[in-house]
């Protein structure tokens, strides 16, 4: 079982292009069934000093799998 600082300290990166999503800000929970529905990461573009980062809402289903050091995502 993973805690949620554990899972904040991992990145999550795409599988297709390996592009650098960022970290867990937060997540969302199904309150009726305890679990985790989907995690919210905030996405900067590369090269984007001066952007405001966007917030992602990623679907627990898109979880390809959790390793040590990241999460990789279908997108």
């Amino acid at each position: 079982m993973l805690t949620l600082s554990e899972l904040q300290k991992k990145e999550i990166v795409t599988t297709n292009e390996g592009k650098r999503l960022g970290f867990i800000v937060d997540i969302e929970l199904d309150p009726e069934l305890g679990k985790i529905v989907a995690l919210i990461v905030f996405e900067k573009e590369q090269g984007a000093l001066l952007r405001k980062a966007e917030e992602r809402i990623i679907q627990w289903e898109e979880i390809v799998t959790i390793g040590e050091d990241i999460i990789l995502i279908q997108e």
